[in-house]
């Protein structure tokens, strides 16, 4: 299984219209080798690297199995088209939050998480929330590293 983007190489600086700096809006991503018994896929985006521990940037699950592609400026809405819902973010809003670090590079993860079931969850489930429910579910996963600095 694999992640990508079309907008940056694995470990290559995300550019800034993705960020707080520019608009803000999603980063466009690209799935692929996804398992043939996956019934749902799930992605977090979080910063390791925030002063104050781990930094959630973006929540998304139930995505549909046949999903190749995430495109950019996804709605911050809690439920999208297909069933996809997304959760919380460490900004305390619904949806994606780009980066927007106080200090230096930071590294941001997508980790995508392929499952053997579709949630039985409401929108809006912080990660923690969301890696607890899918414990026991998760198939296979997959990673992929953006770098941004101020």
């Amino acid at each position: 299984m694999k992640i990508s983007s079309p907008v940056f190489e694995d470990g290559g600086t995300i550019p800034v219209k993705y960020t707080c700096d520019g608009e803000n809006i999603s980063i466009p991503l690209r799935f692929s080798d996804i398992p043939e018994e996956t019934e749902s896929l799930a992605l977090i985006m979080d910063d390791p690297d925030a002063p104050s521990g781990v930094f959630v940037h973006w929540v998304i699950y139930n995505m549909p199995a046949g999903l190749s592609t995430l495109p950019e400026g996804i709605s911050n809405e809690p439920y999208l088209e297909g069933g996809i819902l997304q959760g919380v973010n460490s900004f305390g809003k619904i949806g994606y939050s780009g980066p927007c670090p106080p200090d230096g590079p930071h590294r941001y993860m997508f980790k995508l998480y392929a499952l053997d079931t579709v949630l039985e969850a409401d929108a809006g489930l912080s990660k923690h929330e969301l890696l607890s429910l899918m414990e026991g579910d998760i198939i296979e996963g997959a990673g992929m590293m953006g770098i941004y600095e101020r």
